[in-house]
């Protein structure tokens, strides 16, 4: 039997990556609702933000205004349809 490695493939944790920063920008307990691209890098714990911002703004998710980002219509409207996943 070949070792099994239990953690996260590469996508599946990239796929958490990009859901936890829709859920940053759309908590609304946070304010304001506008994150700096540096802010985001740390808050969910990356060197490259802009790896996992640039699928989510190709995908309609997120606007972004130079160093900033805040979320879209349709972000806020994917949360309320599928709540926040575990």
């Amino acid at each position: 039997m070949p070792d099994e490695n239990p953690t996260l493939d590469p996508e599946r944790a990239f796929d958490a990556l990009t859901r936890d920063v829709v859920y940053l920008l759309t908590a609304p307990d946070r304010h304001p609702p506008i994150w700096a691209i540096q802010d985001i890098g740390t808050a969910i714990e990356t060197g490259d933000p802009m790896a996992v911002i640039r699928p989510l703004r190709c995908a309609g998710l997120i606007h972004r205004m130079g160093d900033c980002i805040f979320a879209t219509p349709a972000a806020y409207r994917m949360v309320c349809l599928v709540g926040q996943v575990a």
